[in-house]
């Protein structure tokens, strides 16, 4: 089947995949170059000047948020185990009514430009400030892993690359792709790449979903049974729960712990919390995430048909065998439908996907990393976060940090290239959930938290959840394993959300009661900036 993939797009027209290809990047590049010009400050370069309206941050934090899970992930997850795989989606929807609920208004008023800034308003700067950072990095660099190892599979199907060499090479390029990105347009920039790929996402999966059900006569039933027929020894299971998580009882804890860290990780993104920052008010900022919400709930839609469609007009044959497996099922599915012409268009248009994403995720780390570590840990707020680009270390340092995650990217990228991306970014949500949620939760409503509270929370959901994922079924011990020359594993659950999350909270709740540490004054001037936005950071104009 590699063959025969690498024919049928390399060998009818390549120039015309190439071409789609250079267009795109070609296209995104200079709407980074052209936003970039006024970069001036850092509000410039971390918030984009605050200066976007409440629906175009809706568009891209919907772009920022539909990456390579939700368009490759999800669809494969649905054509091989229907029910099952559409439980991503759900998760990935229902999450955004705890930050809307919860989350956005609050951190909008609070914070400046990170996570780092919510949780030093009323605790000790510099122990939270490294925290928080430590945990933005590790987040990032989990969602990072998922993004490139699509990439290394889109790609290697639009040029025809086959082999792990040519997918190791097309990961690089793309990790070199972002790291110009981010060095040349900050937040700007990202964000009109992102608005510009959600539209571009949102209305390729709407052509393919009305391409898949016209093939049935627009009746959604007939496309269903189509899948069931198609779709071999799990056929008859594919409208039901249980061809996934429903074997054994090991499988259905692992549903709940992925169920548990989709909904609650969300709220704890920090590339989705820094898209908050971007907005002049926390009204715009709670119509960014209705915005958001509706282009989320109809492109997941969306991703019920392109999945059932993968799975009865391709198979689940075809694609367990393709380059990535499930990850080529939406690209398969394009092939099927229009041939190599439409495969580059969707192939390409998930590119900008991904390079959105990554280029989000990569400025959001560096951020934090300049504006917690280097400004505020290192420089003990004496940086010159305010003064001229040209003279500004801050956003210097923010730019060195860029390429040095964009190569852990790629090396990460490249070791993880066979994964099913959207469970690794399950993988991302667990901690961020376990790391970052109880930390802004206890910190926005609990009058007693503290600098122990925090620290405890952090670092101790942190490192219960990376080493409950290195010693998973990911990791080891399993077919899909990242490495399958040895077993390692002794915890059964492939995604520890079930476990980590619970400790962390109770982490954070005890660091807490053993310190005495507690500041009422500014508990309370923070309840009152978040709850009114009276001396929350406004837009810098020039």
């Amino acid at each position: 089947m590699t063959t025969y993939l690498a024919a049928a797009v390399e060998g009818s027209r390549p120039g015309l995949n190439i071409t789609i290809f250079a267009i795109f990047v070609a296209i995104t590049l200079g709407i980074v170059v052209w936003a970039s010009r006024d970069n001036r400050t850092a509000a410039d370069y971390y918030a984009a000047g605050r200066a976007f309206s409440g629906p175009q941050n809706g568009i891209a934090i919907s772009g920022d948020y539909l990456s390579a899970a939700s368009f490759l992930g999800i669809a494969g997850a649905i054509a091989l185990y229907g029910y099952d795989g559409f439980l991503y989606s759900i998760g990935f929807l229902v999450a955004w009514l705890v930050a809307l609920l919860l989350v956005a208004e609050l951190l909008r008023n609070t914070g400046k430009f990170t996570l780092g800034d919510v949780l030093a308003f009323r605790m000790r700067q510099r122990p939270v400030r490294a925290a928080a950072a430590t945990s933005t990095l590790a987040v990032s660099l989990f969602y990072l892993l998922a993004q490139m190892a699509g990439a290394g599979v889109l790609i290697s199907l639009l040029l025809g690359v086959s082999g792990s060499a040519g997918q190791n090479l097309v990961i690089a390029v793309v990790g070199a792709i972002m790291i110009v990105y981010v060095l040349v347009g900050g937040m700007k920039g990202t964000t009109w790449v992102q608005i510009v790929k959600a539209v571009l996402l949102i209305g390729a999966a709407a052509a393919m979903t009305v391409w898949v059900l016209g093939r049935y006569d627009f009746n959604f039933s007939s496309l269903l049974q189509d899948a069931v027929n198609h779709g071999g020894k799990t056929g008859a299971k594919l409208l039901e729960p249980g061809a996934k998580y429903g074997k054994t009882g090991t499988s259905k804890l692992d549903f709940l712990s992925l169920a548990l860290a989709l909904v609650l990780g969300t709220a704890g993104l920090p590339h989705v919390l820094m898209r908050f920052y971007t907005v002049p008010t926390a009204k715009e900022a709670r119509r960014s995430v209705v915005w958001a919400i509706g282009l989320i709930g109809v492109f997941y839609l969306f991703t019920l048909v392109l999945g059932y469609g993968a799975g009865a007009l391709v198979g689940p044959e075809r694609i367990a065998k393709a380059p990535g497996k499930e990850n080529a099922a939406a690209p398969l599915l394009a092939l099927e439908l229009g041939g190599p012409v439409l495969l580059g268009f969707v192939a390409a248009v998930a590119f900008a996907t991904i390079l959105a994403v990554v280029a989000g995720l990569t400025i959001t780390a560096s951020a934090s990393f300049a504006h917690d570590v280097y400004a505020n840990v290192i420089k003990r707020g004496r940086g010159d976060g305010d003064a001229g680009e040209g003279r500004n270390s801050e956003v210097r340092v923010a730019r060195i940090t860029a390429v040095v995650i964009g190569a852990l990217a790629i090396m990460g990228g490249i070791l993880a290239k066979n994964q099913n991306v959207a469970f690794l970014v399950a993988l991302a949500f667990a901690v961020a959930a376990s790391a970052n949620l109880p930390t802004i939760l206890y910190s926005l409503f609990w009058r007693r938290f503290n600098t122990a509270g925090a620290l405890w929370s952090i670092y101790g959901g942190l490192a219960v959840t990376i080493v409950l994922i290195v010693f998973s079924p990911a990791v080891s011990g399993a077919p899909t394993a990242m490495i399958k020359s040895h077993d390692f594993h002794w915890f059964p659950l492939a995604n520890p959300g079930l476990v980590s999350i619970p400790v962390s909270f109770a982490l954070g709740w005890l660091g807490t009661v053993l310190s005495k540490e507690h500041d009422d004054g500014k508990y309370a001037e923070m309840q009152v900036r978040s709850l009114t936005g009276i001396g929350a950071e406004k837009a810098v104009q020039h």
